[in-house]
């Protein structure tokens, strides 16, 4: 039966894909890559979105951030002019000493009992001011006429009058419910009395943000909250109002973020009844303890109210010593300010640190732990920004959302790249195992997998280079049917390749029946190694034929000889093709060389020759028979030494002579069928 000669039965090609110019553009993503740009779109427009609305959340995230930032500033050294005369369980228990001994501590009867004689106050402030101190507020709304009766608020008054616009008194914002389920708010201002005397009076209320603690000085209720409802005009704060009685220069912005100077105890507290016991006043005179002094008086103690408020440094901060801080922060012109005044400049701010950052690293970075490790640097890096930003320059950046924003992005480069990744080099390794050793695959793929797009890349490299061809391939497919010759054809190529692949060998091509391998490219392990592995694959393929021979002969079926060229030179290795089809191979002279070789073999009687330029590297290690200086086809003028391979030295040279005889008897075989 006359067929058509089988000119190319081949495998898929070493390392070819066949693609459209779509999947060969260069900017062409996989689809976790085209996942992870989205989510990372999704968390950066999502933190825009909650910032420029001022979510509660937002609000939330963004205070405990300042939270930390205050502890790990820590504490700082608060002016020592502020003094707080505490109402403390140390004086409230001073009362029953009265009471026990009243005949012995005549100068503390106005504070036998709770809630005390206003005699107390009055008292306190005319030693107080007469003997240096800048001014006295009390942060106590004394609304109601005293329970000691009239003459007790006339003494506070009078004490009053004797320092005009030196003390200051306590207002109070209320909210109350009404009888029909709504609302009302007032302002509960200090006795008439004593406001007539030339008093200030300040509004000792705080804004509680979301987490209810207190960062906002006093202003910001009054700006926001009582303005609007025509509440509160004129009236000043608790700290500008002190700070108008004590006559110091109060800032030209007094609304902000309180500088907190640490946690309770911070500021210097006396008892209030060491100003009422002459001893104590005495070493507090000698002491200069309230010369040139703010002096605070409110209540430390839970037995006068629950005003213990939580604050960045603690649960439970006494109300006088936030009004400390709110003093202090002003006098010292510390108030923290939102380095972006708008939510929406903040929403825009996020978008582009979120969006910008991530897109950075998902565009300029390829390795997913690199990637989350640059996110956590940035995160690092912008935390630390914003920590000295808030605690040098007492500026509010944005910062939990951003770190969140980034986290996530990061998070997501990992993620997205990890199964990416993971998927490439499953893809990898299944390609690769079909035509490199494994061995070598598990070198690209621990070594180098990261970077394996290099390796498609032109270079030069030095290889090892093998032909393989089938002798009179094309008479024989003439001869079989087409079944016969594939099954006899592919159990004899896939024989070679395992012996190429357990080499360390890599398979370039297949030509028709022939097979181009190479050992030293992609991964070379030096000349001398990828040569004797070549030397090892020639041998390994004769011994493989031989036992086909034997099975094919027990079979019936034709015999198959082949001739074997290796050559040893520079070659160009890269992904070579066209948009559609490409394909890792070797290109150049010393591919050139081998592929002439192999042809020769036919010539000499032998299955394997090897050229000078590879036997110089393993000629320790092999027994040869030269053939001398041959003419290759298409170079006339350049003659190739050539080696007929025998075999490793001290191995049996049986199987090459019997080959050598078999394509003797073959040669002639085929010039009497000529």
């Amino acid at each position: 039966m006359f067929f058509k000669p089988l000119r190319r039965v081949r495998p898929s090609p070493a390392l070819r894909s066949e693609t459209t110019p779509a999947d060969q553009a260069p900017l062409a993503r996989s689809p976790w890559q085209v996942l992870g740009y989205g989510l990372i779109g999704l968390w950066a427009v999502t933190g825009a979105i909650a910032t420029g609305v001022d979510l509660g959340t937002v609000q939330w995230m963004e205070r405990q951030a300042q939270v930390l930032f205050f502890r790990l500033r820590g504490q700082l050294e608060p002016p020592a002019n502020i003094v707080i005369l505490a109402i403390d369980q140390e004086s409230l228990a001073r009362g029953a000493d009265v009471q026990a001994d009243p005949d012995r501590y005549p100068e503390l009867a106005p504070i036998e009992i709770w809630p005390w004689q206003r005699a107390a106050y009055a008292q306190v402030i005319d030693r107080l001011l007469n003997n240096g101190a800048r001014a006295v507020a009390v942060d106590l709304v004394l609304t109601d006429p005293s329970l000691y009766g009239a003459e007790d608020d006339r003494q506070l008054a009078a004490a009053l009058r004797r320092h005009p616009g030196r003390a200051v008194l306590a207002a109070n914002y209320e909210v109350f419910g009404t009888p029909d389920g709504g609302e009302q708010s007032q302002i509960v201002m200090p006795n008439p009395d004593f406001g007539a005397a030339m008093t200030q009076i300040g509004l000792i209320n705080f804004l509680r943000d979301a987490d209810k603690r207190v960062y906002q000085l006093s202003d910001n209720l009054i700006a926001e909250v009582l303005q609007p409802q025509g509440l509160g005009e004129g009236l000043d704060s608790f700290a500008v109002a002190t700070l108008r009685a004590a006559q110091l220069e109060i800032p030209a912005v007094t609304t902000g973020d309180i500088f907190y100077y640490g946690p309770p105890t911070t500021f210097r507290r006396v008892p209030f009844w060491h100003v009422l016991d002459p001893t104590n006043w005495a070493v507090h005179q000698r002491q200069g303890t309230f010369r040139d002094a703010i002096v605070l008086i409110g209540p430390l103690s839970n037995d006068v109210g629950n005003d213990f408020i939580p604050t960045p440094f603690s649960e439970t901060m006494p109300g006088v010593e936030i009004h400390a801080n709110a003093i202090a922060t002003l006098m010292q012109d510390r108030v923290i300010q939102n380095a972006l005044p708008t939510a929406q400049g903040r929403g825009w701010f996020v978008l582009a640190l979120v969006g910008g950052g991530g897109l950075a690293l998902m565009a300029l970075i390829r390795q997913p732990v690199m990637q989350m490790s640059l996110a956590v640097g940035a995160i690092a890096l912008w935390g630390t920004i914003g920590y000295l930003s808030f605690t040098a320059g007492q500026q509010i950046w944005p910062v939990a959302v951003p770190c969140l924003g980034l986290f996530l992005s990061g998070a997501t480069c990992l993620t997205t790249g990890t199964i990416h990744t993971q998927l490439e080099r499953r893809r990898l390794r299944t390609t690769l195992e079909r035509y490199v050793a494994a061995p070598i695959v598990q070198e690209i793929l621990t070594h180098h997998s990261s970077d394996f797009q290099s390796l498609l890349k032109g270079r030069r490299v030095q290889a090892a280079v093998m032909f393989c061809d089938i002798r009179s391939f094309t008479t024989l497919s003439l001869e079989l049917e087409p079944e016969a010759l594939l099954e006899q054809l592919n159990e004899y190529l896939n024989a070679m390749v395992e012996a190429i692949l357990a080499a360390g060998g890599t398979i370039d091509k297949f030509i028709g029946d022939a097979i181009m391998a190479e050992f030293g490219s992609p991964i070379s392990h030096g000349a001398e190694t990828d040569a004797l592995n070549s030397i090892r694959a020639a041998l390994a393929m004769r011994r493989s034929l031989s036992a086909l021979q034997a099975e094919w002969q027990r079979a019936g079926k034709p015999i198959l000889f082949n001739g074997v060229g290796i050559n040893f030179g520079e070659a160009i290795a890269g992904d070579i093709g066209s948009i559609r089809r490409r394909e890792f191979a070797l290109i150049g002279d010393a591919v050139n060389i081998a592929s002439r070789v192999e042809a020769l073999t036919r010539n000499f009687w032998t299955d394997i020759l090897i050229t000078d330029s590879l036997y110089a590297l393993v000629q320790d290690q092999v027994e040869v028979v030269p053939i001398g200086a041959q003419e290759l086809k298409g170079r006339k003028d350049e003659k190739v030494m050539l080696y007929s391979l025998v075999g490793f030295k001290g191995d049996d040279p049986t199987l090459y002579h019997t080959v050598h005889e078999r394509l003797r008897a073959f040669k002639g075989f085929e010039e009497m069928r000529s």
